[in-house]
């Protein structure tokens, strides 16, 4: 039955958006939670520089490997039953964190906590592109980074809390039951078809019908047209160079506070909100604004990569300033600018995998996010290999990634972040 014309649309569809955002904050917690801990880790466990490094790493290459197949499962089998099975999985190895006993037991459960997060990101983009119309997805990815990011700004605070009170082993059992909670109130919830839900009236319905075929499970995922795309390993570049860069704020950002700024837990906990608070926000100012200026240049395809200039410059700019900041305090400001800036560019990177990827925006942004992994899991380890050959030696760090947030905003002049790829070809 087709709406009447003077119905407005339910709003039943937003719920899509509490979920990925309540997800996307348990996501950074169960992250995050580790880079404050390690600290006391490193003692505990007697791990050296390099060992913490490779430990943190190892999250990262699992979390790169199962990015493409969490992406495929989401859009062969539906969001549904995939995050259901990926929340209750990483939430096990989170806990799990707690129980080890040395680097081996360490970089196994941190490698086996990667695999289950690697599909987070792209089946909430998949519901997204299910459940939204195409004008409310940018500005819901920019609420969900703001959200992710904020959950792992406040993690330290979170974590110190915690710590304090009952050991860094059992914090991590305590982050870890959150997920589960999550996984099952979803599941009851959720369905990968709007139509499916009685909630919607017949307006909101009419609003999202044009979804209904991406919404369509399927197995046959045209590898070679993705493989041979400009565009797709364009992403996936700007994207390896953005992930390079910011995941210093997640592993050895309570490390480079400790020993180069000379501050303790508590100083390093409220200094350390700084770069993901501040990211969260560029998240949210890029997905409000994108709407607005796409209608000031008459195109999302010039908003997009306007965006991604100012911000992988400003990055680029900015950390190269923090080496020349004296106090710890003028050195987060200028660090948490950098995090804003670079954080500019997400809602119009996975909005872009929305718009290229089509019914297929599950393994594109799985891919997508995979090479932003790979950046990730290289990062870390050459920090600590850095460290070694350097005595200590924390600039070169942030020379090393203002170079690469350089080569990311290149990379942009040659993209297109708008035209969906034709898979009929």
């Amino acid at each position: 039955m087709l709406a009447a014309p003077q119905q407005r649309p339910s709003r039943v569809r937003y719920w899509v958006v509490v979920f990925a955002v309540t997800l996307a904050v348990i996501t950074y917690i169960d992250r995050v939670c580790i880079s404050f801990a390690a600290p006391l880790m490193r003692v505990d466990l007697h791990l050296t520089q390099v060992e913490m490094g490779t430990a943190f790493s190892a999250f990262g290459w699992a979390y790169a490997l199962f990015e493409i197949p969490g992406g495929f499962l989401g859009d062969w089998m539906g969001a549904r039953r995939v995050l259901l099975r990926i929340v209750v999985w990483w939430s096990f190895f989170t806990a799990a964190t707690g129980w080890v006993w040395n680097f081996a037991s360490l970089a196994l459960t941190r490698l086996l906590f990667g695999a289950g997060e690697a599909g987070c990101f792209p089946n909430l983009t998949k519901t997204f592109t299910t459940w939204l119309p195409h004008h409310e997805r940018v500005r819901a990815q920019g609420i969900m980074w703001l959200s992710a990011r904020w959950g792992g700004a406040f993690t330290p605070l979170l974590v110190y809390f915690v710590i304090t009170r009952i050991s860094w082993r059992h914090a991590f059992e305590v982050f870890g039951s959150i997920g589960v909670i999550w996984a099952v109130v979803f599941y009851a919830w959720y369905r990968d078809h709007p139509r499916e839900n009685l909630r919607l009236n017949d307006a909101e319905r009419l609003l999202l019908r044009p979804n209904e075929e991406l919404a369509t499970g399927h197995a046959h995922v045209p590898w070679g047209k993705l493989a041979r795309s400009r565009q797709v390993w364009l992403l996936c570049t700007q994207y390896f160079c953005s992930s390079y860069g910011w995941y210093f704020y997640i592993t050895w950002l309570p490390t480079y506070l400790k020993e180069a700024r000379g501050l303790e837990l508590r100083e390093s906990a409220l200094l350390g909100i700084l770069p993901l608070f501040m990211g969260g926000l560029g998240s949210a100012v890029s997905g409000f604004l994108a709407e607005p200026m796409a209608r000031l240049t008459g195109s999302t395809y010039r908003t997009r990569r306007l965006l991604a200039y100012i911000g992988f410059s400003g990055a680029s700019t900015l950390l190269v300033v923090t080496t020349r900041m004296h106090g710890a305090g003028a050195a987060m400001i200028v660090m948490g600018l950098a995090s804003f800036s670079n954080d500019l560019v997400m809602p119009g990177s996975w909005g872009a995998c929305m718009d290229v990827g089509g019914k297929f925006a599950g393994t594109l942004s799985g891919a997508m996010n995979m090479m932003g992994n790979v950046g990730g899991a290289v990062s870390p380890m050459i920090i600590g290999y850095m460290l070694r050959w350097t005595n200590n030696n924390w600039d070169l760090t942030f020379y090393v990634s203002a170079a690469i947030y350089a080569a990311a905003a290149l990379s942009w002049a040659f993209l297109d972040p708008i035209t969906p790829l034709n898979y009929q070809d």
